[in-house]
């Protein structure tokens, strides 16, 4: 089975337990709009790519572990999207659920997917039950205080902001989380895979500031130049579009070497440069071509 039809079919398992004619109909179709449908699914596929160079030895907790983490993605965009923090009326090139449904329901949708990831792990789980803890503990680190994605979020409310804290807690806690939660998932620890999720993230999120910088709304789906109109932590406006472009593929070569020994490296190191290529903006790929 192809990578992107297991997450999509993974993901629609995920909601199809969470749905029922009792609950509240227009809750249940903002909850599916916010996830389908996905945009690139990066990080549900870092879960398994992880999974499988690991052996992928109980697919369930596998799928249960890549649905529970695009869960929590899909739960930060909607939070993300609302008038108090980027106030966008667009995502993955259709309106934001606040716009479509309104704050209200964007605010309980957003939650109700965050609880949601929890519940997909412990059902995953049930013939795998020691691997629940250490599943349930990286998700929540992942999204949570002190260095989660909420972390993250919040460092946009404080006076001062180091840029390396707010980018790795905003989009390379949740990458980390990915990684980890992939060799979790196949009985392997968890520990050695954080620097390459940690690496991905940073990479991803300098490459989504050059976006912000450098192409158009039509292009990503979304509004641009959200981080000069809020003043808002750039890897763009601190070093430039040249600099920026320099550090992304530093970041992703250190990501490249932090790959940990496993049975399927090679065919992770593959993947992973495959997907790596198109971090950097297309306008910028065109110019370094």
């Amino acid at each position: 089975m192809e990578a992107t039809t297991r997450i999509e079919q993974a993901l629609e398992q995920a909601l199809a337990d969470g749905e029922s004619p009792a609950g509240p109909p227009l809750l249940l179709e903002a909850i599916r709009y916010a996830v389908f449908p996905g945009g690139a699914r990066i990080r549900p596929q870092l879960v398994l790519a992880v999974a499988q160079a690991c052996g992928d030895d109980a697919p369930e907790v596998t799928d249960a572990a890549l649905a529970s983490i695009e869960l929590m993605h899909c739960a930060s965009l909607v939070h993300d999207d609302l008038p108090c923090f980027d106030s966008a009326d667009m995502r993955r090139g259709k309106p934001s659920v606040h716009a479509a449904y309104g704050e209200r329901l964007a605010v309980l949708g957003g939650d109700a997917l965050i609880v949601l990831a929890m519940e997909v792990l412990a059902r995953g789980t049930a013939n795998s039950p020691e691997r629940l803890a250490p599943l349930l503990l990286t998700v929540g680190q992942g999204v949570g205080v002190p260095s989660g994605i909420i972390a993250g979020q919040a460092w946009e409310c404080e006076p001062k902001v180091d840029l390396a804290e707010y980018q790795r807690a905003k989009t390379g806690a949740l990458f980390a989380a990915a990684t980890m939660v992939g060799a979790a998932a196949a009985g392997e620890d968890p520990a050695p895979w954080r620097a390459l999720g940690e690496k991905l993230g940073e990479a991803f999120q300098v490459a989504d500031d050059l976006r912000d910088a450098v192409s158009n709304s039509e292009e990503l789906g979304k509004p641009v130049g959200q981080d000069e109109a809020l003043d808002r932590p750039n890897a763009v406006r601190q070093l430039g579009v040249k600099g920026a472009t320099e550090r992304l593929k530093r970041l992703l070569e250190e990501a490249m070497d932090s790959i940990p020994a496993c049975p399927g490296e090679a065919e992770l190191r593959v993947l992973l440069m495959k997907q790596a290529s198109k971090f950097l903006p297309k306008e910028l790929a065109q110019q370094a071509a």
